[in-house]
């Protein structure tokens, strides 16, 4: 039987958009026709498991129909597991991951904003690691670490070598190599000083440690409003409208297309085309 392939999206800093990256990507796979496992590692936040119980609710309210996600909660209450020890909640990470990538063509794994033990052994699994920052100097510090004065970078972060290590030892263990895309997202409308500063600095750094650069999402209000209805831009279409229609809509469908391409992703397909109203 062929294996799932797993996607992580993962960094050590909260606020980057990793939830958002991770429901859009796993809706898109979804309108592919795959079968899809969600593993929600954020035990205490949550936002992706409360996006696809928002996204039951909201269709079954509305008689709508629109693909769901294998999901896989690590337990019954996710919040205490999240007060447990490591090894406790290792083997129930290890439980469900095991049950999910025998049912899904992908897994795909949201981790916390911080470092922990199912987040490390979640990245030692990963074929792609799919890594989102801000359009920020405070976004790039977990990557890479640059001199105050020059700006110059002197060397790679804590994270960066997390990756680093699962890689190596990926490597090692199944000869298999894991991709590492780092998406420039939420990035400003207009070009700036600092934009090309910090364009230089990815650069170097994934020269250096090995990562390839994609675009992520911008920072839109549509992908705000969709999420309480557990809905995405790849959901709209003429029988799914929970909010009025407009071509910043289409733009960011093509947005997220774009996003699916540079992880070599198989993405949606339009079906029917939706006009701007």
């Amino acid at each position: 039987m062929p294996q799932a392939s797993v996607i992580v999206v993962g960094n050590e800093k909260g606020g980057a958009g990793k939830s958002t990256i991770a429901i859009h990507t796993a809706t898109a796979l979804l309108h592919a026709d795959a079968k899809v496992a969600v593993l929600d590692l954020d035990l205490r936040q949550q936002s992706t498991s409360h996006f696809f119980a928002h996204r039951r609710a909201w269709l079954d309210a509305n008689g709508a129909t629109a693909p769901m996600p294998i999901e896989h909660p690590l337990s019954a209450n996710d919040t205490a597991l999240a007060k447990a020890t490591d090894e406790e909640a290792l083997a129930r990470f290890e439980e469900a991951f095991a049950h999910a990538s025998e049912e899904a063509d992908f897994v795909l794994i949201d981790t916390p904003g911080s470092d922990t033990a199912i987040s490390r052994a979640a990245h030692g699994l990963a074929d792609l690691i799919v890594t989102p920052m801000n359009d920020s100097f405070v976004d790039f510090d977990m990557l890479g670490i640059v001199d105050p004065v020059t700006l110059e970078l002197t060397r790679h972060s804590l994270y960066s070598e997390t990756v680093w290590n699962s890689r190596k030892a990926r490597a090692i263990k199944d000869r298999k190599q894991i991709d590492w895309v780092v998406l420039r997202n939420r990035l400003a409308p207009t070009e700036a000083r600092n934009r090309k500063r910090l364009d230089e600095r990815v650069e170097t750094l994934s020269r250096k440690v090995g990562f390839r650069i994609g675009p992520g999402l911008r920072d839109r209000v549509i992908y705000r409003e969709l999420f309480p209805f557990g809905l995405t831009v790849a959901d709209l279409s003429p029988t799914i409208r929970p909010v009025a229609m407009s071509l910043q809509h289409v733009a960011a469908r093509q947005e997220l297309r774009a996003l699916m391409t540079a992880l070599g992703l198989s993405g949606f397909s339009d079906g029917e085309q939706i006009a701007a109203e």
